[in-house]
């Protein structure tokens, strides 16, 4: 049994190993995501500059908050690749969230600018220039912008990188600005009244406004140890019920993430006439299974026996969120 525990072991260090390298392996977006934030502040306020336009301005000044944001990535994905140490045993990964945090509060400062730049503009409008050269320059930092947006936000749902995702969604916001600004700016061109400049660009404002309350709130549920989502649990009951006999069950299951990593833990009862060897055979294949579905997942088990009371009463919520029984 000695080699079963010592290649569970080795998978376990093994699946940590790769966690790192991925997270590590992350990092080449962030600096893409900073290079498209430098191409498309240098192409807006030149565009902002040649037009006059406040809705050109609000989109260039997003921008310079992207690379803000961008940079704050970096930080926080080369934090979370860090190993578990004595101070935080069980990694780094929580760092995601407070970058995530801070993108939102970056999406929310960006839509302040816009929304004061609109109202001051609606209030003193102001006659546009060189519209044609000016649309086509933001038209290529856009394209920019929805080609990196769309990039990190594949990548970091294929990764469970919550920092990727949000930055892929602060530049998608960004796109969705520009777009606005382009139409507005455009109809105010054509039509003559330059107010509708301003109308357009707070309206946008708006609509970031809500996009960085979503990260916000994400962000917060994970700093706030949420549950696992339901697909996962039902991956780990999926492979307790492979398990469950009439000998063994389980209780007290507790779930949360902490970045890309995922921890389990529960109560594994068995009768009280198994060896320690065979309770510990048991547990080993389990978690094993349940690590191998779920990867990044970090698995935690306490035998019990199952013919004392006591084993029932040291469970303190944890059940689950769906409605089964607390033992299974």
């Amino acid at each position: 049994m000695t080699d079963k525990h010592g290649s569970s072991a080795r998978n376990q260090r093994a699946a940590a190993q790769a966690s790192r390298d991925t997270a590590r392996s992350l990092e080449k977006y962030a600096w893409l995501s900073i290079g498209a934030a430098v191409i498309t502040i240098t192409l807006k306020l030149i565009a902002a500059m040649l037009t006059h336009s406040v809705g050109l301005f609000a989109d260039a000044a997003e921008s310079v908050v992207n690379l803000v944001a961008a940079l704050i990535v970096l930080a926080a994905l080369r934090i979370a690749a860090r190993p578990a140490d004595a101070d935080h045993p069980h990694g780094h990964g929580k760092v995601e969230y407070f970058s995530a945090f801070a993108e939102g509060a970056m999406i929310f400062l960006a839509s302040a600018v816009i929304l004061y730049t609109s109202v001051e503009r609606f209030l003193h409008p102001k006659a546009l220039e060189s519209m044609g050269l000016g649309i086509a320059i933001t038209t290529v930092g856009t394209a920019v912008n929805l080609f990196v947006g769309l990039l990190l936000i594949k990548v970091g749902k294929l990764n469970r990188s919550i920092t990727l995702e949000a930055d892929g969604h602060h530049l998608m916001t960004d796109v969705w600005t520009s777009v606005g600004v382009v139409v507005g700016v455009g109809l105010a061109y054509l039509t003559g009244w330059h107010r509708l400049d301003s109308v357009v660009a707070f309206l946008v404002g708006l609509n970031i406004v809500w996009t960085g309350s979503q990260l916000l709130l994400r962000s917060t549920r994970g700093l706030m140890d949420k549950a696992l989502p339901q697909a996962d649990l039902d991956i780990i009951i999926g492979v307790l019920d492979r398990y469950k006999s009439d000998e063994v069950s389980f209780h007290g299951l507790l779930t949360r993430e902490s970045g890309h990593h995922r921890f389990v833990s529960f109560h594994v009862l068995v009768p009280g006439s198994w060896s320690v060897q065979r309770a510990h055979d048991l547990v080993e294949d389990v978690e094993l299974a349940i690590e191998t579905e779920l990867p990044d997942a970090q698995v935690i088990t306490h035998v019990e026996p199952s013919e004392d009371e006591r084993s029932y009463d040291d469970v303190r919520g944890g059940a689950l969120d769906s409605g089964r029984p607390t033992t299974f």
